[in-house]
């Protein structure tokens, strides 16, 4: 089975002025003005972005669906964007 646990962290980039991400899971790339903006763009994409990118076929067909659903480890940044 594929790996289940995944980790976002949203660092903040001081010359583009937006929150950007560091992740393990393959094609989540977010850019957003506000941690808010970026919480909702992670929820969104990453679950799908995790099934498409970190499971084979035959995993998705033959795996109970429980066993499909990845943890997303996200914590919110201590600090605002100033």
């Amino acid at each position: 089975m594929a790996k289940r646990v995944f980790t976002v962290t949203a660092l903040w980039d001081d010359e583009a002025k937006v929150f950007y991400a560091q992740s393990d899971i393959i094609g989540l790339h977010i850019e957003a003005p506000t941690v808010d903006a970026f919480e909702a763009v992670m929820l969104e994409l990453g679950p799908g972005l995790v099934m498409a990118n970190h499971f084979t076929e035959e995993e998705l067909r033959s795996a109970a669906p429980e066993d499909l659903i990845p943890t997303i480890i996200w914590q919110r940044p201590a600090i605002q964007a100033a």
